[in-house]
């Protein structure tokens, strides 16, 4: 049977931690790495490397890109960093300070309790390419507190409760990431806005083109492709600059489009939602009537 070394995949945390040369976690399904003063030997671990369970990272004075998928996260000055099960991770150069906090815990943990189906909506842990969660000083604290609250958890003697306070800790620490990612997301709009209009040329090029009639409507993975991000990231920024998720930015350049021609063509209902990329043209009719509140006939007849 391979060594889980030699294959740079773990499946448990026990052997994690019998990699690191650290010992064992105190509970087989969650294990929180305390390595505040760098003692850790982080540069033990494969590189890349396979989890068969979640990470939540943070680093306190790394610098430089570390390895997500088939992608990296940068870092300035720190941050923090999330992986779900089944990611490649690692460093992409030789490593540099890995002081910090690493929370480690398999989906099993999770099982029987909420957060086992809300943490697929936490986008951050999905992200294809990302950079890493920048904190302020007020940020740092609240995070480092939390991790410190499940270290002091895992260390006493575990009880009946212990699963139930760990994981409701874990949940908080999500909340706060998924609150302090949204003030960056707002903080950097300038990355924003130049994300929503790539989002608009790709969309007014789509159109313009062949494309719709030949392949149908864009989806939300084909704009995420073209932008070489995931699509769960793509709609979080957008989300944050208009409120609004990129399927809905679709459909609203897909319905302007439509109001250009039904306007000032001579072209049928059924040719324009064709043309758009609908396959029958009831569906064009049915999203243009829930997104204007009128037929496209009522439409066009209100211009003649």
């Amino acid at each position: 049977m391979k060594d889980e070394m030699s294959n740079h995949r773990f499946h448990s945390l026990s052997r994690l931690h019998k990699a690191l040369d650290i010992p064992a976690p105190m509970h087989p399904l969650v294990s929180l790495i305390n390595n505040a003063d760098g003692a850790v030997p982080l540069g033990k671990l494969p590189n890349p490397h396979i989890l068969n369970f979640y990470k939540i990272s943070y680093k306190m004075n790394f610098q430089g890109k570390f390895k997500y998928g088939q992608h990296y996260y940068d870092f300035d000055e720190g941050g923090m960093f999330f992986v779900s099960p089944n990611q490649i991770t690692g460093g992409h150069a030789p490593l540099s300070d890995q002081s910090g906090y690493t929370l480690l815990f398999h989906p099993d943990f999770l099982l029987g309790y909420e957060l086992a189906r809300k943490i697929k909506a936490y986008g951050f842990f999905s992200y294809s390419i990302n950079e890493a969660l920048h904190l302020s000083e007020k940020e740092k604290t609240t995070i480092i507190s939390v991790f410190e609250s499940i270290e002091e958890e895992l260390k006493d003697r575990m009880d009946n409760f212990s699963q139930d306070v760990v994981i409701s800790q874990i949940e908080l620490l999500l909340n706060y990431a998924n609150r302090f990612y949204n003030r960056q997301f707002i903080t950097r709009k300038a990355v924003s806005s130049d994300l929503l209009q790539k989002v608009e040329d790709i969309l007014h090029a789509y159109f313009q083109s062949p494309h719709a009639k030949r392949q149908g409507l864009p989806t939300v993975q084909f704009m995420s492709e073209q932008l070489n991000v995931s699509a769960s990231y793509l709609s979080d920024m957008l989300r944050s600059l208009t409120g609004q998720n990129t399927q809905q930015h679709i459909h609203n350049h897909l319905i302007d489009k439509a109001k250009e021609q039904l306007s000032a063509g001579d072209a049928s209902i059924s040719e324009i939602a064709y043309e758009l990329g609908f396959e029958h043209p009831q569906s064009f009719s049915k999203l243009f009537k829930l997104k204007t509140s009128v037929s496209p006939l009522d439409f066009r007849r209100s211009f003649n």
